[in-house]
């Protein structure tokens, strides 16, 4: 029995990265930004936490209009909307360096 395809899809996983989503209610850019996130963190195992600005006046203040704002590891990489492309560049990038 051949079982690579498995240790291929272990390799894949990415669950040294936390990501995380800062949003807001009724933020159409936001939802879109989050069901793309969902389908990669299936795909790549890495942590996904949502945040909600407005439970905070300091985030608030931090990211008015610039929801969502994506942060990778605590380095902020997406704001306004998340590129599929790029976002798959950054998680490729990550899976090929092996950390």
């Amino acid at each position: 029995m051949n079982l690579s395809w498995l240790f291929f899809w272990r390799r894949r996983r990415l669950d040294h990265l936390h990501v995380t989503m800062f949003t807001r209610q009724g933020c159409h850019l936001c939802d879109a930004a989050w069901a793309l996130l969902r389908r990669e963190q299936h795909r790549h195992g890495f942590r996904l936490q949502i945040v909600d600005v407005d439970s905070d006046p300091e985030l608030a203040a931090r990211y008015a209009n610039e929801v969502p704002v994506v942060t990778i590891n605590g380095m902020v990489r997406f704001r306004g909307g998340v590129n599929e492309v790029l976002l798959r560049r950054l998680l490729r990038a990550n899976v090929d360096q092996g950390s």
